[in-house]
């Protein structure tokens, strides 16, 4: 009989040192790939489009296996799951900073991105095993902190790496972390509970899930990047063909991979579409709000990168404040009141112009930012409680998936604005960015009335 996660006693400093580590390498690894591409690009002699492969293929390895592994994690516990994630990671960065070519770098990324999936779709469910429950907020709140830190921090990191020492060290210097990690891991990281019975892994299963979100997030970016109605109509198909059989082959099945038990539960599934709504929001600002500033504003790239920093750097100091806060106070609360600011500070960025004060801008980019702090660790908090002890990996990767699903979407509706509005498509996209984030407080707050 397996100790269920509510019965642990209290957190382990070390085991949420080994866990913190990998999820902020993870979160580190994606901003800085990002920054370096152009330097990819020249060292390796290709053209920026046939490099952006080497983002391509670690995003959709990370779409394709994040359902996959969660399932895993609730057969053969979350904590073997993580530990494999974390050990596949080290051994394709190193990979990738011995690449000679754009494919062998571009397999090595997809491998790491599976790696990434392993660590990301079950890292909420070894916080919910370290932490007692009436700690739990401080636990969602120390990872949307190491989140956040990890993605603002890895532009000024590549950056600065890149000054001094050619691209492959990008990776070289993960593996360190990595290892640390690893080894703390393995020695202090607790036993999670696995479902009983077992029931064995369905592999077709697996893999009609891998293609259908991986079809959906090639239909969004088909959207985003303009490829045709043939690209996207193509994608499209394919996502409905493989998820309409990934919902018959679940059927019956005592806990599916695509979840549907828990989005039955209305809290669960309140709290995951929240979560979809405020990404959006972010994909459509981390998108529109550069194109804006550079060139609606005219501002200058560093005016322009502070402003963004701004954003970020607000949300890592908010979040752990926000998770702590969710452990008094009721998520539905305290989401709605964190996606109404970032509506208010979306709207108020959407109504700037040339002749706003770049700290006006910098009050509405931190507005957004204190916003999306206070949603973030209270909702991680209401989609791991409202889920079963047993179902935690599960839960756990659909909080990942509705992050990724967001974004992508966020990303798409933004190229739509441009393809409608031409010039004026940044100002419209904040406008719908501002939309989407009041839908996500509305949602949010009705989570008060579900049971």
């Amino acid at each position: 009989m397996s100790v269920t996660a509510d019965s642990t006693p209290s957190p382990k400093p070390i085991a949420i040192l080994s866990l913190m580590l990998a999820v902020f390498l993870g979160s580190l690894d994606q901003s800085i790939a990002n920054t370096a591409l152009p330097a990819i690009a020249a060292g390796l002699q290709h053209t920026p489009a046939e490099s952006v492969w080497v983002l391509h293929a670690y995003q959709l390895a990370v779409v394709a296996t994040l359902l996959p592994f969660a399932a895993l994690g609730d057969l053969w516990g979350a904590r073997r799951v993580f530990l494999s994630g974390v050990a596949l990671f080290n051994l394709a960065a190193i990979s990738s900073a011995m690449a000679t070519n754009l494919e062998w770098l571009a397999v090595s990324r997809a491998v790491q991105g599976i790696g990434a999936s392993g660590l990301m779709s079950v890292n909420l469910a070894l916080v919910r095993q370290i932490y007692p429950p009436d700690r739990l907020g401080h636990g969602a709140g120390l990872n949307a902190f190491i989140v956040g830190t990890g993605y603002s921090l890895g532009p000024t990191a590549a950056s600065l790496l890149l000054s001094f020492a050619p691209w492959p060290w990008l990776f070289g210097v993960q593996v360190p972390l990595g290892l640390l990690g690893l080894t703390l891991g393995m020695r202090y990281l607790p036993h999670t509970p696995v479902r009983q019975p077992r029931e064995p892994y369905d592999v077709v299963l697996a893999l009609l899930a891998a293609v259908c979100f991986a079809s959906l997030i090639v239909s969004l970016s088909a959207v985003a990047q303009q490829k045709g109605w043939e690209v996207w109509t193509l994608a499209l198909g394919l996502m409905l063909l493989s998820g309409a059989g990934l919902l018959r082959r679940q059927r019956g099945h005592t806990a599916p991979m695509l979840p549907v038990d828990l989005m039955r539960r209305p809290l669960f599934s309140l709290s995951v579409l929240t979560s979809i709504s405020s990404f959006t929001t972010q994909g459509v600002a981390y998108v529109a709000l550069p194109f804006f500033f550079l060139h609606n504003l005219h501002l200058p790239a560093v005016e322009v990168g502070l402003l963004m920093t701004t954003w970020a750097g607000v949300v890592a100091m908010a979040a752990p404040l926000a998770g702590r806060m969710s452990d008094r106070y009721p998520p539905a609360i305290m989401g709605g009141i964190g996606l109404c600011i970032l509506c208010a500070g979306m709207t108020w960025l959407s109504q700037v112009t040339p002749h706003t004060s770049f700290m006006s801008m910098a009050v509405g980019m931190a507005l957004c930012g204190i916003g999306f702090g206070l949603f973030q660790s209270p909702n991680l908090r209401a989609i791991m409680t409202s889920s079963p002890p047993e179902r935690s990996s599960g839960a756990s990767g659909m909080v990942a998936m509705a992050r990724l699903v967001g974004q992508a979407s966020g990303a798409a509706l933004v190229a739509l604005c441009f393809n409608l509005f031409d010039q004026q498509g940044a100002g419209n996209a904040i406008l719908l960015g501002a939309i989407t984030a009041g839908l996500g407080g509305a949602l949010s707050l009705s989570r008060l009335w579900a049971r």
